[in-house]
C-alpha cells in the first residue's frame, strides 16, 4: 500500500493500534528515516496512549503505559548476538503489545509469532512517499493480519 506522508504513516499506525491485542507482536522493518517510529506513534494512538513517543535508539526499549501496555524495541545499534542480553522472552507474546523496530538485525532469533511490517521508500526517494506491505508468518500472526484486513490492505 502506498503511503504518501507522515500524516499517512501516523493514521495506518492508528488504525493498526485499534486493532492490536495482548500479546500480538509487530516487526518493523525499513531503512533508516523510513516511518518505524512514526508508525509506531500511530499505533499508540490508535491504543488510546496521548504522551510522547521516541525511538528507542539508544535505550534499546521504552515501555508505553498504554492498555495493553507496549514494549518498544529498537535494535539498530545492536548485532544479533546481543539480543540474548535484552531479555526478550520477558516482553515478546507476554502481557502487552510488542514492536520491534529493525527486527531483521534478530530475525533468526525472535519469536516467529509476529506480524511483519515493511516501509521501503518510493524510488529510493525520502519525498516520494512510503510503500508499506505486512507478512504473516505464523498462526498468531495470521490471525492479526484477518483483524487487519479490513481496514488494511495487506499489499502483498
Amino acid at each position: 500500500m502506498f503511503i504518501a506522508d507522515e500524516q499517512a504513516m501516523e493514521a495506518l499506525g492508528n488504525r493498526i493500534g485499534k486493532l492490536l491485542q495482548s500479546g500480538d507482536i509487530l516487526y518493523l522493518c525499513g531503512t533508516l528515516g523510513a516511518g518505524k517510529t512514526t508508525l509506531t506513534r500511530g499505533v499508540l494512538q490508535g491504543m488510546g496512549y496521548a504522551g510522547r513517543v521516541t525511538s528507542p535508539t539508544f535505550t534499546l526499549m521504552n515501555i508505553y503505559p498504554a492498555s495493553p501496555p507496549v514494549f518498544h524495541f529498537d535494535f539498530y545499534r545492536l548485532e544479533s548476538n546481543e539480543l540474548y542480553e535484552l531479555g526478550l522472552d520477558d516482553y515478546l507474546g507476554q502481557e502487552g503489545v510488542s514492536i520491534v523496530e529493525w527486527a531483521e538485525i534478530g530475525a533468526d532469533l525472535l519469536p516467529p509469532e509476529a506480524l511483519w511490517v515493511y516501509i521501503l521508500l518510493k524510488d529510493e526517494d525520502y519525498d516520494l512517499g512510503r510503500v508499506v506491505s505486512f507478512e504473516a508468518r505464523s498462526p498468531a500472526a495470521h490471525l492479526l493480519m484477518e483483524r487487519l484486513q479490513e481496514y488494511v490492505d495487506p499489499g502483498y
